[in-house]
């Protein structure tokens, strides 16, 4: 069965764990607190700028979307609660899934870096070299959300063919959405993750549809896709079709092989 006519994802918004992580990034870890290292990343509330994100992207989707949802997901993870009530969409009924959730960091979600990196230096190194397939200790790879991406994609082929849909999630879980749905190889997805321009940021939204925007033309997947970031000026992509998923002969498998150097030759 197809998918639905209108899938908008939205990031949660900026909330207690990003202060903290954007802190550190700043050079200021005083905000790893024993409470907010003891407190599960699934109860962080949004801050305050994060609360005004959530209020202005219901505001946008209000005044920019030309239909009414008629399925509305949320992550179970407070701040995405939080997040999706305050978005104010009118009638709507949210339902909880916790296949949306943020992705599991493990053993370092409520670590400062310099920290990750003194206890887990082999993890840290894998970690710059291969994002994809690179887990955090005790957590999970994108590779990994991707199989509860699929997971959700199965749930809306069965019950929403057709129709709109708005979904409340996390940065990592997009990434996997995007991952999947815009038929990303390994390499393109390495090359898009360390693109600061592609950082998906907070209440961001990811709008794919099955309508073509020009025509009205209806296909049977998810063709066309754009980002929006309500809060941030000139941030709408506008519509971009998404490109066949690539298939290969033995030949150019063989040649993408070539590019990759062997370690220890060929035996």
């Amino acid at each position: 069965m197809p998918m639905p006519d209108n899938l908008v994802i939205i990031r949660h918004g900026h909330s207690e764990g990003n202060l903290v992580v954007d802190a550190s990034k700043e050079g200021d870890e005083s905000l790893y607190t024993p409470d907010f290292r003891e407190l599960p990343g699934s109860k962080w509330r949004l801050t305050a700028e994060g609360r005004q994100q959530a209020q202005i992207t219901g505001n946008w989707i209000l005044n920019n979307l030309d239909f009414r949802f008629d399925r509305y997901y949320s992550t179970s993870y407070i701040r995405g609660r939080e997040t999706a009530g305050l978005l104010a969409l009118e009638g709507a009924n949210w339902r909880l899934d916790q296949r949306l959730r943020e992705r599991d960091w493990g053993d370092i979600g409520s670590l400062p870096r310099t920290e990750y990196i003194a206890k887990h230096p082999e993890n840290s190194r894998i970690k710059d070299t291969d994002g994809l397939y690179w887990r955090p200790p005790g957590g999970e790879s994108i590779a990994d959300v991707r199989q509860r991406v699929r997971n959700f994609f199965d749930t809306l082929h069965r019950e929403c063919p057709g129709k709109n849909v708005v979904a409340v999630a996390h940065g990592e879980f997009m990434w996997a959405v995007r991952s999947e749905l815009e038929y990303m190889t390994d390499e393109k997805y390495a090359t898009l993750e360390k693109d600061k321009s592609q950082k998906i940021l907070n209440t961001q939204i990811i709008h794919y549809s099955r309508l073509d925007p020009k025509t009205g033309y209806q296909a049977r997947n998810l063709q066309w896709v754009r980002n929006i970031t309500a809060w941030k000026e000139d941030s709408d992509t506008g519509w971009q079709h998404i490109p066949k998923r690539e298939i290969y002969t033995n030949e150019e498998l063989l040649r993408q092989v070539e590019e990759v150097e062997p370690i220890i030759g060929i035996l």
